[in-house]
């Protein structure tokens, strides 16, 4: 396999104070906030890690004009940014958050050679493949870092649910109409539980709650994959997740796809748990998820072993790269 190129470049951040501060501010907001991953980079990470156990020879952020003609070259940044600058005659395999929506760099494949354009479920990638075809699009779930995200036998359940809320839309209303009949619901019955918000804690925060809790219920409006969800699926919680159906995004009138249906949990089966779509639907099997976790049903992290490891991962990434560069593997 020739070495392969991997890139995650995101502008640099704008000095909003002092000239030169951007590197003062970033260190102060890690020291006060601590450190947070954002699912993009945390795609760019897991990839390098799958890479790592498999001994894939790869490197990061090689200065375009270094890389030698039929190297594969993996475009993972967040924004346009990401490909600035790019002159080389070498495919790119890209995504995964390079923009919001087609609509905003229609002639993506035109202004650069990228040959694929990632997502990671399929209904996120049929927004895509109207404008950059089928031929074009691919899926490619990421990785999630079983050997790091797994159960803790000795860890004591000092609660019973942790609801997580990723509120995309309109987060007033859906605190008013979900989550707020929810927590009803939860001490109506006598069930003790923590709230944790998306964007508001660290990666040791959210895995000591999951180590406490017994389930989880997930609140978000949709996901491309749902990094979150994973993680607490293979510490084997089970999930009880709203999934309503559609895209919301407010734009999508603008972008012309005002009817995308959509999941907040493209990975799942019924070993992970249970869904529902409105606060009527929760209470009608509420008690049927309660009950199959008393009785520990649900085995959420067989199916990340099954479906979602580093390594497989990997593997499904550098399939999508010999599809592309047919001799990556002299």
């Amino acid at each position: 396999m020739k070495k392969i190129h991997v890139y995650f470049r995101t502008r640099p951040p704008k000095s909003r104070y002092l000239p030169g501060d951007r590197r003062l501010v970033h260190a102060i907001r890690r020291l006060v906030k601590g450190d947070k991953v954002s699912g993009v980079k945390k795609v760019f990470i897991n990839l390098c890690k799958g890479f790592d156990l498999l001994n894939i020879d790869y490197d990061i952020n090689l200065p375009f004009n270094k890389i030698s003609p039929g190297e594969p070259v993996v475009v993972l940044g967040d924004g346009t940014y990401a490909l600035e600058g790019y002159q080389q005659a070498n495919p790119v395999i890209a995504g995964i958050g390079l923009m919001t929506h087609p609509a905003e760099w229609p002639n993506l494949m035109q202004q650069y050679p990228v040959a694929k354009y990632l997502q990671h479920s399929a209904w996120a990638n049929s927004i895509y493949i109207p404008f950059y075809g089928e031929a074009n699009c691919a899926l490619w779930p990421a990785g999630i870092d079983t050997g790091h995200w797994k159960p803790d036998d000795h860890a004591n359940k000092t609660f019973d649910v942790l609801i997580y809320k990723k509120f995309l839309w309109n987060k007033e209303h859906a605190e008013e109409e979900v989550a707020q009949p929810i927590i009803e619901r939860l001490n109506t019955l006598g069930l003790t539980y923590r709230e944790i918000i998306y964007g508001s804690y660290t990666e040791a925060t959210y895995m000591n709650l999951l180590q406490q809790c017994r389930a989880m219920i997930f609140l978000c409006e949709h996901e491309s994959q749902g990094f979150a969800c994973c993680e607490a699926m293979a510490m084997n919680i089970p999930i009880y997740a709203w999934d309503q159906g559609y895209w919301l995004d407010p734009n999508r009138i603008k972008w012309r796809t005002p009817v995308v249906k959509a999941t907040s949990t493209p990975f799942f089966d019924e070993r992970c748990g249970k869904k529902f779509t409105d606060v009527v639907d929760f209470e009608e099997h509420f008690d049927a998820f309660w009950t199959s976790v008393n009785k520990n049903e649900f085995a959420p992290r067989k199916y990340i072993l099954e479906n979602l490891t580093l390594e497989k991962s990997a593997l499904a990434m550098l399939s999508i790269i010999n599809s592309v560069y047919t001799n990556a593997s002299e």
